[in-house]
């Protein structure tokens, strides 16, 4: 029988983080699993704020071999010795930031639930597309990416791709076969103890 490969985590942080504790409850949860990347996905605009919490994040994560990427702001990533950078506009920013980071860089983006934006986004050079949300979600048009797309693209493209969004474990269980990455964060933030979280939806893997 052939191995069954189980999904990578692809971590993504909180929008808002204290950073006099958050570096310690990251290394917790690092310390505990096995994290293929994080993406540092602030809500703030504020250039400062994101830059302390991209030093604090990194060092947290580089201690580790932890890569960490940085949601839109290409700009910061070699200031701040990052590996890479997340856009939400599918194709739109990927040429630019390869061209401007290299190809070592990682470069990814979200593509909400279409197939269509992903493969360009894809072709643009990214090492890796988010589609979702997997689960139910009120925000946005509450359109969900449902589990046939993702059984087409590991079956037709060699392009990672993530489930990210609103997931639960039985998600979790339903999509493990047909997934590369899950792109877990407020479904352990939110909770008294982060790590402990993640050990339930791992094991929904399988």
């Amino acid at each position: 029988m052939a191995e069954v490969i189980r999904p990578q985590i692809y971590l993504i942080t909180p929008p808002a983080i204290e950073l006099g504790s958050f570096p310690q409850l990251l290394a917790r949860v690092l310390d505990a699993h096995e994290i293929a990347c994080i993406r540092l996905a602030l809500a703030t605009r504020d250039e400062d704020t994101i830059g302390r919490a991209a030093d604090a994040c990194r060092d947290v994560a580089h201690q580790r071999d932890v890569a960490l990427v940085i949601d839109t702001h290409l700009k910061l990533v070699e200031r701040h010795g990052l590996d890479g950078v997340h856009f939400n506009d599918g194709a739109r920013s990927i040429r630019t930031a390869r061209k401007e980071l290299g190809t070592e860089a990682i470069v990814g983006s979200f593509c909400g639930t279409s197939r269509h934006d992903g493969m360009n986004a894809g072709e643009a050079g990214a090492d890796y597309v988010c589609l979702g949300p997997v689960g139910e979600s009120t925000l946005g048009t509450g359109e969900r990416a449902p589990r046939e797309i993702f059984e087409w693209w590991s079956e037709m493209i060699e392009v990672p791709v993530v489930a990210e969004g609103a997931l639960t474990e039985a998600l979790i269980r339903d999509f493990a076969p047909v997934t590369d990455f899950f792109a877990i964060g407020e479904e352990i933030w939110r909770t008294d103890d982060p790590a402990a979280e993640m050990t339930k939806l791992i094991a929904a893997m399988g």
